[in-house]
């Protein structure tokens, strides 16, 4: 199983690798929207995508939005972020995002997650 994981800050895109690696999840990273387009589109076929929400260049709903609209359909997406209230929460899955995940979190609340899209066993 492959992820893509789109964050700005080197510690969570380190840390989530670290916890997926234990899960046995192959990983890449990008440091914003567009670089994470940009390798769905270089070719490796991803089973779901971390974003977070707030980043440079393009943000993760806009990446979201864009994914989705050019055709990247099959595989889950998991947004990743501080935002706690309900209108974030409703704008990330009118967007395409398949769930949400609130910053900070641990391996058992992102495992929980995983589970809910079918990539992992609960």
């Amino acid at each position: 199983m492959r992820a893509l994981i789109v964050d700005d800050s080197r510690f969570a895109r380190s840390y989530l690798r670290g916890l997926l690696k234990e899960m046995g999840i192959e990983c890449e990273e990008a440091a914003d929207g567009q670089a994470g387009l940009d390798l769905l589109h270089a070719g490796p076929v991803f089973d779901v995508v971390l974003v977070d929400w707030y980043m440079p260049v393009m943000d993760g709903l806009e990446m979201l939005r864009q994914l989705r609209a050019q055709g990247f359909d099959g595989m889950k997406v998991l947004m990743v972020t501080t935002e706690a209230e309900n209108q974030f929460i409703t704008r990330a899955l009118d967007a395409g995002a398949d769930e949400y995940l609130m910053k900070p979190f641990d391996e058992e609340a992102l495992s929980e997650k995983l589970a809910m899209l079918g990539l992992v066993e609960a």
